[in-house]
């Protein structure tokens, strides 16, 4: 991967032949290490190495953006002119005001020499260990396991200079027997050593071999368990559907009006916190404008939504440091979701339900009413019924017609512990729920 000090004087030396107003570069960077497995056997390793540069230039209120993955002043100073050409044959934006400027960068040291250093021998070794306890059960294994280093580099002609970079391990297993019964588990890691892939092997196998012979149950409102992943499945759609400024100020979020107003029940408090120990982030976006810790709900009541600096000019605000890369139609958008904890254990949620509905995970989720929060998907992967606080038998997949708002609502008990789970590029640290009259639909 490229130094630091490289990618920062090749940016700078590049923006010196720029004719716009002002310019943007933006370097982002990945080496990339994954075995993939199934059938009980690895049958795929990819050792892949990648940048993209992008280029977003200004002319009065025109912009354009072009992007090389050659990374060499003489091509980056050709795709400068390229977005240059692209913005002189663009609209006007009478909304735009400037690129940002610099602010005072707030430090988040998170490299851990352990994770990019992985041994592609011992990642074989460890998958070998879950095909074995596989093959004892006749169960099959089939799975990602990867280790990853990034990088991010941001400098402007107005002064904003921002270079991290950062790595991460994660492995995602699903074990099913013959009769596709199947259990799922997943761990992440910001340190390759922390990385529990025997307790993930133990997890899904238990799940299928659970999951044998499974009862079909009818749709209705039933009280469930969310695993963290069932949690962080909803709570990541609850951000694309409220959480960034951009549908917020066109009032097409749930959130638009609704600031200061009671939107779920007391025990939820849902931070995006980039700053956080156990969830920490890039520390500046890709505009390189510093993250901010925001408070999206707290208690139950609507606090606030994160912007970019577009948004941010068009609010009459600061940008809360939350921009996508360029190009990009989405707008602001939080990447490191944290919520609070509960005062219960595993354990106590399933003993204290006499009837319920244990959920890994969610598959397919989709919008049935966005203002509403309003979801549907199906249940995969590990349900389970629970009688008299035990798990008693498997449970066939069910779909879910559900507000996830109203489900928040409806939170009785949350674990003290909680997971960091990866999804489409976030970061979520979420607890288990337990949540009453949770909404199954008929099966088509």
């Amino acid at each position: 991967m490229t130094s630091q000090k490289k990618i920062l004087d090749l940016f700078e030396d590049s923006l010196v032949s720029s004719s716009a107003d002002q310019t943007e570069l933006v370097l982002m960077a990945d080496d990339l290490n994954l075995s993939r497995f199934a059938e009980n056997i690895i049958h795929q390793n990819i050792a892949q190495s990648d940048h993209n540069i992008f280029a977003r230039v200004v002319l009065g209120k025109k912009l354009g953006i072009s992007s090389t993955n050659r990374l060499e002043q003489k091509e980056i100073e050709k795709c400068i002119n390229q977005a240059i050409k692209i913005a002189q044959f663009q609209k006007e934006d009478p909304n735009f005001v400037s690129l940002p400027k610099p602010g005072q960068r707030i430090e988040n040291r998170l490299l851990h020499e352990q994770t990019f250093s992985v041994d592609p021998r011992d990642k074989a070794l460890r998958i070998e260990g879950i095909v074995k306890k596989c093959k004892a059960d006749n169960l099959f294994s089939a799975g990602a396991f990867q280790d990853k280093k990034e990088a991010l580099a941001v400098v402007n002609s107005l002064g904003i200079k921002g270079y991290f970079k950062r790595a991460s391990t994660d492995i995602s297993l699903t074990v099913n027997d013959k009769d596709q019964n199947c259990g799922w588990a997943q761990d992440f890691n910001w340190n390759a050593k922390n990385l529990t892939v025997e307790n993930v092997g133990q997890t899904a196998i238990q799940k299928a071999l659970l999951s044998r012979n499974p009862i079909e149950l009818s749709a209705g409102k039933y009280t469930v368990i969310l695993e963290e992943a069932a949690v962080a499945n909803l709570l990541l759609f609850l951000s694309f559907l409220g959480f960034g400024a951009k549908g917020f100020i066109e009032k097409r979020s749930f959130m638009a009006g609704k600031i200061g107003e009671k939107l779920t029940g007391d025990k939820i408090t849902i931070v995006e916190d980039p700053y956080s120990p156990e969830n920490p982030g890039i520390p500046f976006d890709y505009e390189g404008v510093d993250k901010k810790r925001v408070v999206l709900i707290e208690n139950g009541v609507g606090k606030g939504v994160v912007y970019d600096s577009y948004y941010a000019n068009l609010a009459g605000l600061e940008s809360t440091g939350h921009a996508l890369p360029p190009g990009n139609n989405f707008g602001p958008y939080p990447q490191n979701l944290v919520m609070n904890e509960g005062d219960s254990t595993e354990e106590e949620l399933i003993a204290s339900t006499e009837k319920g509905i244990l959920v890994t995970h969610f598959w397919y989720l989709n919008y049935m009413n966005p203002s509403k929060t309003m979801v549907t998907g199906t249940t995969r992967d590990g349900t389970f019924l629970i009688e008299n606080g035990k798990i008693k038998s498997g449970v066939k997949n069910m779909r879910i017609g559900q507000s996830i708002l109203e489900a928040f609502s409806n939170v009785q008990m949350m674990t003290k512990k909680r997971k960091l789970c990866p999804q489409y590029g976030v970061l979520l640290f979420v607890p288990q729920m337990k949540i009453e009259n949770f909404n199954f639909l008929p099966n088509q």
